[in-house]
């Protein structure tokens, strides 16, 4: 009996955890897109609800503030010789953590201002899902995502 105790105990805690990390095969709150290198329409620009009450720490060490369990946007893309340039534009701070095809979280805040900047320089082909998040757990905020290969959000 002990022993079951112990390993419910166990699972228990298992739930938890998993339960603080994103949720990849989510829906994304505001859609998912697909570009291919020389995109018409640059940037592409993406009204999105920022933040959410997973801390964006769970998800990597690098990641600041707070975002949502689904990704805001997914993007399927196919690349070229271009850079590919994920940022942000909003009257509050943002932050900005993207998964990419590898499986590796780019995170950034700061960059431009209080927005958020997400540079490839050299992109890989694939799926990228892109949190936005913001350091008022809990709270939703109005904020615009930007896909371009030629320039992030703010930038004149």
């Amino acid at each position: 009996m002990r022993r079951l105790v112990m390993l419910l105990a166990a699972t228990a805690a298992i739930g938890g955890t998993a339960s603080a990390q994103p949720n990849f095969n989510a829906n994304p709150s505001f859609g998912t897109i697909a570009l291919g290198a020389g995109f018409d329409g640059d940037p592409r620009i993406i009204n999105v609800t920022a933040g959410g009450r997973l801390s964006a720490q769970s998800i990597d060490p690098d990641c600041r503030g707070s975002v949502a369990n689904a990704p805001d946007v997914r993007l399927n893309y196919e690349a070229g010789s271009l850079p590919l340039i994920i940022s942000v534009d909003s009257d509050a701070d943002t932050t900005l953590a993207v998964n990419g095809p590898d499986g590796t979280w780019y995170c950034d805040d700061d960059t431009n201002g209080t927005n958020p900047v997400v540079r490839f320089n050299s992109p890989q082909s694939g799926r990228y899902d892109i949190y936005v998040g913001h350091y008022q757990e809990g709270s939703r905020i109005p904020a615009r995502l930007y896909i371009s290969e030629v320039t992030s959000a703010g930038a004149e």
